[in-house]
């Protein structure tokens, strides 16, 4: 048995037709940094008051979460949840004892699932005052009644395009995580390099976000209903993959995707016909070298020793490789160092070495949402994730 994705993770946005205006570059035209921020901290703090606001399903575009997560969820205080805003559940099961950091964190709801999974601790770094305020008001009493540490729990006010002004040490987090935010931000560059200092060796970036299938156009980018709505700081995906290896996370592993309903006419219209997708990343930390920029063979296996709780039976690296326990699987180079090398170590017996290249591995495309989306799927209020 291989670990292979050949039909892809079942949920990118396809190219259409009619007006697909673009700008021709990469990642370089957004507003001014300040117009920006101001922009998203009066959308999210000022014009929603809850999540019926929202105008598409970017920020509520996923699937339903692991029981654990559900149970997790029913314990987060209602206003919390009433406040976020985020596109998925980007909060991996198997944490406990790890340093959790959410970029974006908003209301809090996944520092709160976080620590109630048992990560050693959980800062949330959020530049809007008015959903700091929902996190902190709660923190106190929660901490208290999951009978957590001290200090487990905490909200910082700062941008995520700046992590060492927001006091996060280099090396500090295992867990990077971040809902539907990354979109949002003027500088990805910026914030995708502030992860992975962030990040200690073999930690993960693991984060929801929108991406679509194209460039948008300048009128687009600057449209601030669409900022707020996170689609006009959707990065077009081949653009992601790149700043992601530039900042030094090579091979991308996409867990779930799903496509994103636009409700609203004028702002389907504002897009220029891009079709866009919730999708959920796995970025690793690995040491330089260890990932190629191609899956190759080298006669590697794992075996899934069915450790993480929630997870018993089988484990799910991406969309296309999906572990059962107690089974050996053909890996390639890549799979097989991050089974062995990152936080996921632990939890995987991982056979062979790199002595001996048998040319390349058989899992063209693994971790990408490649594939078409529907108009019936596009224009659902809600979508299935890949691999359910």
């Amino acid at each position: 048995m291989a670990c292979s994705q050949k039909k892809g993770c079942g949920s990118a946005p396809p190219a259409t037709s009619g007006d697909a205006r673009s700008s021709g570059a990469c990642c370089n035209s957004y507003p001014e940094p300040d117009d920006t921020h101001g922009a998203v901290q009066d959308y999210y703090g000022r014009v929603l008051t809850t999540s019926a606001d929202l105008k598409t399903s970017a920020c509520t575009a996923s699937g339903r979460p692991h029981p654990v997560i559900q149970a997790a969820l029913a314990r987060v205080p209602a206003e919390v949840l009433d406040k976020f805003y985020g596109c998925g559940a980007p909060v991996p099961l198997g944490i406990a004892g790890l340093r959790v950091l959410d970029l974006g964190c908003g209301s809090g709801r996944d520092c709160y699932v976080a620590a109630a999974l048992g990560a050693a601790s959980v800062t949330g770094v959020d530049m809007t005052p008015a959903q700091l305020a929902v996190a902190r008001r709660h923190a106190g009493e929660y901490a208290q009644r999951q009978g957590l540490a001290e200090g487990a729990l905490r909200f910082v006010e700062g941008r995520i395009e700046d992590l060492e002004g927001a006091g996060v040490a280099p090396a500090s987090a295992d867990l990077v995580i971040s809902n539907c935010v990354v979109n949002l931000s003027p500088d990805k560059p910026a914030v995708l390099a502030g992860a992975w200092r962030a990040l200690a060796p073999g930690g993960e970036m693991h984060f929801s976000d929108v991406y679509a299938d194209r460039r948008l156009d300048e009128a687009a980018r600057a449209d601030r209903t669409l900022w707020g709505e996170c689609l006009a700081g959707a990065l077009y995906l081949e653009d992601f993959r790149r700043l992601a290896a530039a900042a030094g996370f090579a091979d991308p592993r996409a867990l779930h995707a799903a496509p994103i309903a636009v409700r609203d006419d004028a702002l389907a219209a504002a897009a220029g016909g891009a079709r866009f997708a919730s999708i959920t990343f796995r970025l690793f930390k690995l040491a330089p070298g260890l990932l190629e920029n191609a899956p190759e063979d080298y006669g590697q296996t794992a075996v899934y020793k069915g450790s993480v709780p929630g997870h018993e039976d089988a484990y799910a690296l991406d969309c296309g490789c999906v572990f059962e326990t107690g089974r050996s699987v053909r890996v390639s180079g890549n799979t097989a160092a991050i089974l062995s090398s990152s936080w996921l170590a632990p939890h995987f017996e991982v056979s062979g070495d790199r002595s001996r290249h048998l040319g390349r591995f058989e899992e063209s495309g693994v971790g990408w949402p490649l594939g078409n989306v529907s108009e019936d799927a596009v224009g659902a209020a809600s979508a299935r994730p890949c691999c359910s």
